[in-house]
């Protein structure tokens, strides 16, 4: 076990916030959920429909849970304490929308619309989903082993597999399709909606099955939380439809232990390495 999974806070802890009574909360990102050193996106969407959910709970006996964050990424934030700002824009029947800005030294470094309601608790009644074991195989790769996990820790924070097949770039090889398949769950916790949106961004760029294997920022990221997933691990299925210059998107389908689709998540990204 390395000595970042030691000492990495729990998922439910690192997203801890305080609230300051006015819709506002101060929080503390951790070293830990970031990529290059700065807080991994799929993290932060989390993050702050974690205090769109805080701000306004709900009413009645089963509290309110994020269905979609559409978050805009204006300027990577730094390890450290940061300010989330909401704002009630709606409260209805069904859904409640929240605006929740993410601030460190007196700027927005992240916005989002959250919406929040109630996740449906019966199953789907048609989908069309992707074709891939509830379990990873036994030649998975775990993420935590690569040299990589010195720079990409949410690699440690939580357990990552990555299918191999199909994942060229990990021999140096160019050309496989941009599509990843990876394996995810929270170390000593079971998988909550919450945690589904980090399963969403979970994967490394596809583009570097075409050798592009720089920093890829994320410029914008809607994911829609489906339904609760079941204990266990959340299968990932991330895809590309294009990349034209330095700009790229990526499709990412989460699926729960159980065969239920829990997150979608969709981006757009650049390429810093064309």
């Amino acid at each position: 076990m390395s000595a970042a999974r030691e000492t990495a806070p729990p998922f439910g802890a690192a997203l801890a916030v305080r609230a300051l009574g006015d819709g506002t909360y101060t929080v503390e990102l951790p070293g830990e959920w970031t990529v290059g050193g700065k807080p991994h996106g799929g993290f932060l969407s989390a993050l702050l429909a974690k205090a769109a959910v805080d701000v306004r709970p709900g009413d009645g006996p089963r509290p309110l849970e994020p269905l979609a964050v559409s978050a805009q990424f204006l300027r990577p934030p730094g390890i450290g304490p940061a300010l989330l700002r909401t704002e009630v824009r709606k409260t209805g029947r069904r859904v409640t929308v929240v605006s929740v800005h993410l601030e460190q030294r007196g700027r927005t470094c992240v916005e989002a619309m959250v919406t929040t309601g109630h996740l449906p608790r019966d199953r789907a009644a048609w989908t069309d989903l992707p074709n891939q074991p509830p379990e990873p195989p036994g030649n998975a790769v775990e993420l935590a082993t690569l040299p990589s996990a010195n720079v990409v820790r949410i690699a440690t924070a939580c357990d990552v597999r990555l299918d191999p097949h199909g994942a060229g770039f990990l021999h140096g090889q160019i050309g496989d399709p941009l599509r990843l398949r990876l394996w995810v769950r929270p170390h000593g916790e079971q998988p909550e909606p919450l945690f589904a949106l980090v399963a969403g961004d979970i994967a490394m760029p596809v583009t570097f099955n075409l050798g592009r294997l720089g920093w890829s920022p994320t410029v914008q990221m809607t994911s829609l939380v489906r339904s609760r997933p079941s204990p266990g691990w959340l299968r990932v299925q991330v895809d590309c439809r294009a990349v034209h210059g330095m700009w790229f998107d990526a499709d990412a389908t989460v699926v729960d232990s159980t065969g239920r689709l829990v997150c979608q998540a969709r981006q757009l990204a650049l390429s810093t390495v064309t």
